[in-house]
């Protein structure tokens, strides 16, 4: 494969095991409304909730008539008060380290505006010279808004990234933006998997992303 210009990170899942915090938000939300949690054993809303933009998460657990609502609730919400769920993943920082000498980095992240405190309180903001959340694009992912939107201000081509993502939603943004992907923890039709930051990195600086 040849050597990306640039590389684009998801942030929960990639950089963090952040499952936990997730849930806890959207149940805060939930239980504001007298909605029912989501449980960790209820796979699929589980899911949605850790990959998916706020207000597609929300209109999935919500009923219709309570979604404006909720929203509005959402803007009132610190997320500080659930990072202490979250959990960086061993090597993460030190990946991001090694890589930010080489590369210029950017998240691409389909959180609103939790991940500036993210990107504070776990002080990791150094690293990437572009964030793109959700609030930044007119799509989140799926739609390949926020690869391009990257693209753009890294002054490079979709196809010079390489995005490091471990959902259906990364995966098919990187397809349709035609950009080059790696699946953290995952196998994805067609793309490289690797299973820590170690090997990421290792990986990236051998030029072995492509899929084996």
């Amino acid at each position: 494969m040849t050597m990306p210009r640039a590389i684009v990170f998801d942030c929960d899942g990639v950089l963090f095991e952040s499952k936990g915090a997730n849930l806890t938000y959207y149940n805060r939300i939930l239980g504001e409304f007298d909605v029912p949690p989501v449980c960790a054993e209820d796979a699929e809303r589980a899911h949605i909730c850790h990959t998916a933009a706020s207000a597609v998460v929300l209109a999935s657990l919500m009923p219709e008539e309570l979604l404006e609502q909720a929203l509005s609730f959402l803007e009132t919400l610190d997320y500080r008060e659930f990072i202490p769920f979250m959990t960086p993943f061993s090597g993460m920082i030190e990946g991001l380290e090694a890589l930010s000498r080489q590369f210029p980095l950017a998240m691409a992240t389909n959180r609103g505006r939790s991940v500036s405190h993210v990107l504070q309180d776990f002080d990791i903001a150094r690293y990437f010279s572009v964030v793109v959340s959700s609030r930044d694009v007119p799509r989140p992912k799926p739609y390949p808004d926020m690869l391009y939107h990257a693209a753009e201000r890294l002054a490079v081509l979709p196809g010079e990234l390489l995005f490091i993502g471990d959902s259906e939603l990364d995966w098919q943004a990187a397809r349709a933006a035609e950009v080059p992907f790696v699946g953290f923890g995952r196998s994805f039709e067609g793309s490289a998997r690797v299973t820590s930051h170690d090997e990421l990195v290792a990986r990236i600086l051998d030029g072995t992303t492509s899929a084996s």
